[in-house]
């Protein structure tokens, strides 16, 4: 028998339990009393602003000539000054030769722009980009103070880790913005970030160390006998092979702060957690917003962490 006729029953076995799982939920969701308004959905992602353009000053409408599906229309003022303005040509509420008073609306232009689904997932990636970045830096100075032969320094560093990773993330965000922002009068954007930096950087402390103290003792000996600084065995021979092995769980961290992120809605950052919140308050299309921003999460998600297979099988071949 060869490994592709063992394999087979057990893809059976997987379509079959995945067959009833689908049936379980759509069986729920119909026994649900409950309108679906999918197509409300997609203007929230992309929309088609109207914005009027209007006369600047009194004057007389010079010409009209058509560009496309455009128009374009000349306006001169009452001491000769000239200027053109572009409008949709279907709009246009002018003609040649009309008098013109400034505020009057001439037509107007059409342009997509970002729905409140797509500008909080922005502010999403960003927050949690910088939180990342700034978790990073953190954990790894606070990694290597627990690691650190100076008890001050390491016991610093253990009182800065089991704080944080003993308190909630919503009561840190709290304290952050509610207590520390008011006293330094910090913007709720720069708490929100502070907070998840913070809390990420306590977790990537215990990785890191975890990473570092699975290096062979003898790899650091080999370097400094051979005349380097600590310092640079660190940066050099230590570390290099450190991040190999806690990639895993390192990428697993900044995917759960992705995810975490959502917590700063609290405190009336517009991430996207909180305009799927607007959205329902304003449509009450419950389960289509939320079940449309856990899929946007689950995509977001879901690209790191082929971003990281795809690192880890680099990383394996180079080996």
């Amino acid at each position: 028998m060869t490994a592709t006729d063992k394999v087979w029953p057990w893809k059976l076995l997987l379509a079959g339990i995945l067959i009833l799982l689908a049936a379980g939920i759509w069986g729920s969701v119909s026994r649900i009393d409950y309108e679906w308004r999918w197509y409300r959905v997609p203007q929230y992602f992309l929309y088609k602003a109207e914005d009027a353009i209007k006369t600047p000053f009194d004057g007389v409408v010079k010409e009209v000539s058509a560009s496309g599906r455009d128009a374009v229309v000349t306006l001169a003022s009452l001491d000769g000054e000239q200027q053109k303005v572009t409008v949709d040509g279907e709009t246009i509420k002018v003609d040649a030769g009309d008098d013109l008073f400034e505020g009057d609306t001439i037509g107007f232009v059409y342009e997509w722009n970002m729905g409140p689904l797509l500008t909080g997932l922005w502010t999403t990636l960003w927050i949690s980009a910088v939180s990342s970045v700034f978790g990073l830096i953190i954990g790894l100075i606070a990694g290597l103070m627990k690691i650190s032969k100076n008890y001050t320094v390491r016991t610093l560093a253990a009182i800065y880790v089991e704080v944080i990773r003993g308190t909630p993330l919503l009561v840190q965000i709290f304290i952050a913005y509610f207590f520390i922002g008011t006293v330094f009068n910090l913007d709720r954007n720069v708490a929100g970030i502070g907070a998840l930096a913070l809390f990420a950087g306590a977790y990537v402390a215990e990785i890191i160390r975890s990473g570092i103290q699975s290096i062979a003792k003898g790899q650091m000996e080999a370097a400094r006998s051979l005349g380097m600084s600590l310092p640079q065995a660190m940066m050099d021979i230590i570390l290099p092979q450190a991040f190999k092995r806690i990639l895993p769980p390192l990428s697993g961290q900044f995917i759960s702060l992705i995810k975490d992120s959502s917590l700063v809605s609290v405190i009336a950052i517009t991430d996207l957690t909180k305009s799927g919140r607007e959205i329902i308050t304003s449509t009450f299309a419950t389960f289509e917003i939320w079940l449309v921003v856990a899929a946007m999460y689950l995509i977001v998600t879901s690209v790191l962490s082929q971003f990281v297979f795809y690192l880890e099988r680099r990383y394996r071949v180079s080996d």
